[in-house]
């Protein structure tokens, strides 16, 4: 089994797709209306295998509910200033013994971590 798409609950696609896509990064990929009632957009991270959709008629949480979506990037520290640059706002950069991370959040209030993962073969290396 393969994750292909996760569901981000918004109030306004044309403010959503742009913050994930000139703010945030992401690929615009597919933006189709179905009909009067459906709307599909499908954006990418750019190195993902795994998309998220937004749309009309797609999702049914309630805009700002999806909490804690997760991605891995490989440095925290270029991560954050290349968000800031483009005007997310996020948290800092917070060390925990299985990651660092960054926080931020869409313009409707749904969660995003990100975290840069512990070289985990060096710190087998220092234990041997």
């Amino acid at each position: 089994m393969k994750l292909e798409v996760v569901p981000i609950p918004v109030t306004d696609v044309d403010r959503a797709k742009a913050f994930y896509v000139e703010k945030v990064g992401f690929n615009a990929d597919h933006d189709a209306r179905v009909d009067e009632k459906i709307r599909f957009v499908q954006l990418t991270p750019p190195g993902s295998a795994c998309s998220i959709v937004l749309g009309e008629g797609i999702v049914e949480m309630a805009p700002g509910t999806q909490k804690g979506v997760m991605m891995v990037i490989e440095s925290a520290e270029e991560t954050l200033v290349d968000l800031r640059s483009r005007g997310v706002e996020t948290s800092e950069i917070i060390d925990m013994d299985w990651g660092r991370f960054i926080y931020f959040s869409d313009p409707d209030g749904n969660s995003w971590a990100l975290q840069e993962l512990p070289d985990y073969a060096a710190a087998k290396q220092a234990q041997s």
